[in-house]
Protein backbone atom coordinates (compact mmCIF):
# COMPACT_ATOMS: atom_id res chain seq x y z
CA UNK A 1 0.00 0.00 0.00
CA UNK A 2 1.09 3.53 -0.79
CA UNK A 3 -0.06 6.64 1.05
CA UNK A 4 -0.24 9.95 -0.80
CA UNK A 5 0.85 12.35 1.91
CA UNK A 6 -0.28 15.49 0.07
CA UNK A 7 -3.02 15.89 -2.54
CA UNK A 8 -5.47 18.71 -3.24
CA UNK A 9 -8.50 16.54 -3.99
CA UNK A 10 -10.83 19.51 -3.52
CA UNK A 11 -9.40 21.13 -6.66
CA UNK A 12 -12.02 22.22 -9.20
CA UNK A 13 -10.03 20.17 -11.72
CA UNK A 14 -11.60 17.05 -10.17
CA UNK A 15 -15.17 18.34 -10.10
CA UNK A 16 -16.34 16.15 -12.98
CA UNK A 17 -14.67 12.88 -11.96
CA UNK A 18 -13.56 13.05 -8.33
CA UNK A 19 -14.92 9.64 -7.30
CA UNK A 20 -13.56 7.98 -10.44
CA UNK A 21 -10.18 9.59 -9.79
CA UNK A 22 -10.17 8.21 -6.25
CA UNK A 23 -11.18 4.77 -7.50
CA UNK A 24 -8.20 4.82 -9.89
CA UNK A 25 -5.96 5.58 -6.91
CA UNK A 26 -7.26 2.54 -5.03
CA UNK A 27 -6.79 0.40 -8.13
CA UNK A 28 -3.15 1.58 -8.33
CA UNK A 29 -2.50 0.54 -4.72
CA UNK A 30 -2.95 3.89 -2.97
CA UNK A 31 -4.56 2.97 0.32
CA UNK A 32 -4.86 6.43 1.88
CA UNK A 33 -4.60 10.11 0.96
CA UNK A 34 -4.02 13.19 3.07
CA UNK A 35 -6.37 15.76 1.50
CA UNK A 36 -4.97 19.25 1.89
CA UNK A 37 -7.37 21.83 3.29
CA UNK A 38 -6.26 25.21 2.05
CA UNK A 39 -8.64 25.70 -0.88
CA UNK A 40 -8.47 29.13 -2.46
CA UNK A 41 -8.19 30.81 0.93
CA UNK A 42 -9.25 30.55 4.57
CA UNK A 43 -12.94 30.51 3.66
CA UNK A 44 -12.40 27.10 2.00
CA UNK A 45 -10.35 25.44 4.75
CA UNK A 46 -13.15 23.04 5.65
CA UNK A 47 -14.14 21.72 2.26
CA UNK A 48 -11.69 18.80 2.25
CA UNK A 49 -13.08 17.63 5.59
CA UNK A 50 -16.53 17.50 3.97
CA UNK A 51 -15.11 15.48 1.05
CA UNK A 52 -13.31 13.12 3.40
CA UNK A 53 -16.50 12.36 5.24
CA UNK A 54 -18.43 11.87 2.01
CA UNK A 55 -16.02 9.42 0.43
CA UNK A 56 -15.07 7.62 3.63
CA UNK A 57 -18.77 6.88 4.09
CA UNK A 58 -18.88 5.41 0.59
CA UNK A 59 -15.75 3.40 1.37
CA UNK A 60 -17.32 2.00 4.51
CA UNK A 61 -20.37 1.07 2.46
CA UNK A 62 -18.19 -1.04 0.17
CA UNK A 63 -16.82 1.29 -2.51
CA UNK A 64 -13.19 0.60 -3.44
CA UNK A 65 -11.72 3.96 -2.48
CA UNK A 66 -8.68 5.07 -0.45
CA UNK A 67 -9.06 6.11 3.17
CA UNK A 68 -9.09 9.91 3.30
CA UNK A 69 -7.66 12.18 5.98
CA UNK A 70 -7.87 15.97 6.04
CA UNK A 71 -5.65 18.90 6.93
CA UNK A 72 -6.47 22.57 7.43
CA UNK A 73 -4.37 25.67 7.10
CA UNK A 74 -3.71 28.91 5.23
CA UNK A 75 -1.30 29.04 2.30
CA UNK A 76 1.54 31.58 2.68
CA UNK A 77 0.17 34.04 0.14
CA UNK A 78 -3.24 34.02 1.82
CA UNK A 79 -1.81 34.98 5.22
CA UNK A 80 -3.03 38.60 4.87
CA UNK A 81 -6.54 37.15 5.21
CA UNK A 82 -5.83 35.63 8.62
CA UNK A 83 -7.81 37.17 11.47
CA UNK A 84 -9.15 35.98 14.80
CA UNK A 85 -12.24 34.47 13.18
CA UNK A 86 -10.18 32.46 10.69
CA UNK A 87 -7.87 31.26 13.44
CA UNK A 88 -10.89 30.14 15.43
CA UNK A 89 -12.10 28.27 12.35
CA UNK A 90 -8.70 26.61 12.00
CA UNK A 91 -8.77 25.63 15.65
CA UNK A 92 -12.23 24.11 15.24
CA UNK A 93 -11.18 22.12 12.17
CA UNK A 94 -8.05 20.80 13.87
CA UNK A 95 -10.25 19.55 16.69
CA UNK A 96 -12.06 17.19 14.28
CA UNK A 97 -10.74 13.60 14.39
CA UNK A 98 -10.39 13.34 10.60
CA UNK A 99 -8.18 16.46 10.49
CA UNK A 100 -4.77 15.06 11.33
CA UNK A 101 -2.48 17.94 10.31
CA UNK A 102 -2.19 21.70 10.05
CA UNK A 103 -1.17 22.76 6.59
CA UNK A 104 0.06 23.42 4.18
CA UNK A 105 1.55 26.44 5.87
CA UNK A 106 4.94 28.06 5.56
CA UNK A 107 6.84 30.58 3.45
CA UNK A 108 6.86 31.20 -0.30
CA UNK A 109 9.39 33.70 -1.58
CA UNK A 110 9.34 32.35 -5.14
CA UNK A 111 6.04 33.88 -6.26
CA UNK A 112 5.01 37.48 -5.79
CA UNK A 113 2.41 37.78 -3.08
CA UNK A 114 2.21 38.43 0.63
CA UNK A 115 5.17 40.34 2.11
CA UNK A 116 7.68 38.08 3.83
CA UNK A 117 7.06 39.53 7.29
CA UNK A 118 3.30 39.00 6.88
CA UNK A 119 3.88 35.38 5.89
CA UNK A 120 6.09 34.83 8.92
CA UNK A 121 3.61 36.44 11.32
CA UNK A 122 0.74 34.38 9.94
CA UNK A 123 2.79 31.21 10.16
CA UNK A 124 3.62 31.84 13.81
CA UNK A 125 -0.05 32.35 14.68
CA UNK A 126 -0.99 29.07 12.99
CA UNK A 127 1.84 27.23 14.75
CA UNK A 128 0.33 28.32 18.05
CA UNK A 129 -3.05 26.86 17.07
CA UNK A 130 -1.50 23.61 15.82
CA UNK A 131 0.56 23.23 18.97
CA UNK A 132 -2.48 23.69 21.18
CA UNK A 133 -4.32 20.98 19.22
CA UNK A 134 -1.20 18.76 19.10
CA UNK A 135 -1.32 18.43 15.32
CA UNK A 136 1.82 17.95 13.19
CA UNK A 137 2.35 20.58 10.49
CA UNK A 138 2.78 20.42 6.72
CA UNK A 139 5.40 22.93 5.63
CA UNK A 140 5.53 24.62 2.25
CA UNK A 141 8.89 26.33 1.76
CA UNK A 142 10.03 27.75 -1.52
CA UNK A 143 12.75 30.28 -2.14
CA UNK A 144 14.11 31.78 -5.32
CA UNK A 145 16.64 30.11 -7.58
CA UNK A 146 19.23 32.63 -6.41
CA UNK A 147 18.59 32.50 -2.67
CA UNK A 148 17.88 30.15 0.24
CA UNK A 149 16.44 32.98 2.36
CA UNK A 150 13.08 31.22 2.66
CA UNK A 151 14.76 28.16 4.16
CA UNK A 152 16.83 30.26 6.55
CA UNK A 153 13.69 32.03 7.69
CA UNK A 154 11.58 28.87 8.00
CA UNK A 155 14.17 27.24 10.24
CA UNK A 156 14.42 30.40 12.33
CA UNK A 157 10.64 30.39 12.88
CA UNK A 158 10.50 26.65 13.56
CA UNK A 159 13.44 26.77 15.96
CA UNK A 160 11.77 29.50 17.97
CA UNK A 161 8.11 28.49 17.78
CA UNK A 162 7.80 24.79 16.93
CA UNK A 163 10.77 22.60 17.77
CA UNK A 164 9.98 22.53 21.47
CA UNK A 165 6.54 20.98 20.82
CA UNK A 166 8.11 17.73 19.63
CA UNK A 167 5.18 17.29 17.23
CA UNK A 168 7.23 17.38 14.04
CA UNK A 169 5.62 17.44 10.66
CA UNK A 170 6.28 17.11 6.94
CA UNK A 171 8.48 19.11 4.61
CA UNK A 172 6.11 18.80 1.67
CA UNK A 173 7.22 18.64 -1.98
CA UNK A 174 10.83 18.90 -0.88
CA UNK A 175 13.03 20.74 -3.35
CA UNK A 176 16.07 21.96 -1.41
CA UNK A 177 19.46 20.45 -0.65
CA UNK A 178 20.83 17.91 1.79
CA UNK A 179 21.69 20.55 4.40
CA UNK A 180 18.04 21.64 4.59
CA UNK A 181 16.86 18.02 4.62
CA UNK A 182 19.25 17.14 7.43
CA UNK A 183 18.13 20.10 9.54
CA UNK A 184 14.49 19.17 9.03
CA UNK A 185 15.13 15.54 9.96
CA UNK A 186 16.97 16.63 13.10
CA UNK A 187 13.89 18.65 14.06
CA UNK A 188 11.61 15.60 13.74
CA UNK A 189 10.23 16.28 10.28
CA UNK A 190 9.66 13.77 7.51
CA UNK A 191 10.77 14.67 3.98
CA UNK A 192 8.14 14.16 1.29
CA UNK A 193 9.06 13.84 -2.37
CA UNK A 194 6.65 14.63 -5.20
CA UNK A 195 6.60 14.00 -8.95
CA UNK A 196 9.29 16.58 -9.67
CA UNK A 197 11.88 14.13 -8.33
CA UNK A 198 11.27 12.11 -11.53
CA UNK A 199 12.10 14.93 -13.95
CA UNK A 200 15.21 14.55 -16.13
CA UNK A 201 16.86 17.70 -14.74
CA UNK A 202 16.14 16.75 -11.11
CA UNK A 203 19.30 14.72 -10.51
CA UNK A 204 20.36 17.00 -7.60
CA UNK A 205 17.05 16.23 -5.90
CA UNK A 206 17.50 12.50 -6.52
CA UNK A 207 20.96 12.81 -4.99
CA UNK A 208 19.33 14.21 -1.84
CA UNK A 209 16.79 11.38 -1.87
CA UNK A 210 19.61 8.86 -2.09
CA UNK A 211 20.98 10.09 1.26
CA UNK A 212 17.66 9.87 3.07
CA UNK A 213 17.20 7.51 6.02
CA UNK A 214 14.25 5.26 5.24
CA UNK A 215 12.48 6.26 8.44
CA UNK A 216 12.46 9.92 7.34
CA UNK A 217 10.80 9.50 3.97
CA UNK A 218 7.33 10.15 2.55
CA UNK A 219 5.94 10.24 -0.97
CA UNK A 220 3.23 12.50 -2.36
CA UNK A 221 1.65 13.82 -5.54
CA UNK A 222 0.78 17.46 -4.73
CA UNK A 223 -2.01 16.67 -7.19
CA UNK A 224 -3.34 18.13 -9.40
CA UNK A 225 0.13 19.62 -9.99
CA UNK A 226 3.56 18.08 -10.66
CA UNK A 227 2.60 14.96 -12.56
CA UNK A 228 5.57 12.56 -12.77
CA UNK A 229 7.74 12.58 -15.88
CA UNK A 230 5.71 9.99 -17.81
CA UNK A 231 2.62 12.17 -17.50
CA UNK A 232 4.22 15.59 -17.26
CA UNK A 233 1.91 18.34 -18.44
CA UNK A 234 -1.20 16.37 -17.60
CA UNK A 235 -3.43 16.72 -14.56
CA UNK A 236 -1.77 14.82 -11.74
CA UNK A 237 -3.70 12.44 -9.49
CA UNK A 238 -2.84 10.00 -6.69
CA UNK A 239 -2.81 6.96 -9.00
CA UNK A 240 0.28 8.40 -10.69
CA UNK A 241 2.41 8.33 -7.54
CA UNK A 242 3.61 4.82 -8.29
CA UNK A 243 6.16 6.32 -10.71
CA UNK A 244 7.47 8.65 -8.00
CA UNK A 245 7.80 5.72 -5.61
CA UNK A 246 9.67 3.75 -8.29
CA UNK A 247 12.18 6.58 -8.87
CA UNK A 248 12.73 6.96 -5.13
CA UNK A 249 13.29 3.22 -4.90
CA UNK A 250 15.98 3.43 -7.60
CA UNK A 251 17.70 6.35 -5.88
CA UNK A 252 17.76 4.52 -2.55
CA UNK A 253 18.57 1.11 -4.03
CA UNK A 254 15.35 -0.33 -2.63
CA UNK A 255 12.40 -2.12 -4.17
CA UNK A 256 9.20 -0.14 -4.85
CA UNK A 257 7.46 -2.52 -2.45
CA UNK A 258 9.87 -1.60 0.33
CA UNK A 259 9.43 2.12 -0.35
CA UNK A 260 5.67 1.64 -0.11
CA UNK A 261 6.07 -0.24 3.16
CA UNK A 262 8.41 2.21 4.88
CA UNK A 263 6.62 5.39 3.74
CA UNK A 264 3.30 3.98 4.90
CA UNK A 265 4.82 3.11 8.28
CA UNK A 266 6.35 6.59 8.55
CA UNK A 267 3.05 8.30 7.79
CA UNK A 268 1.14 6.22 10.33
CA UNK A 269 3.79 6.81 12.98
CA UNK A 270 3.90 10.59 12.52
CA UNK A 271 0.15 10.99 12.75
CA UNK A 272 -0.43 8.37 15.44
CA UNK A 273 -2.58 6.19 13.19
CA UNK A 274 -2.97 2.44 12.90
Amino acid sequence: MLIDSHAHIDSPRYTDDRETMLARAAEAGVGAILAIGIGEGPHEMGQTLTLCREFNAKREAGAKLPKLYASAGVYPHNTPEINDAELAKLDSLLDEPETIACGEIGLDYFHEGAPHDVQQAGLIRMLEVAAARKRPILIHCRGTKESTDAWADIFLVLDQHWKRTGLGGVMHCFGAGWEQARRALDMGFLISFAGNVTYPKAQPLRDVAAKMPLDGLLVETDAPWLAPAANRGKRNEPAMMTETARVLAEALKQTPENIAEVTTANFLRLFGLR
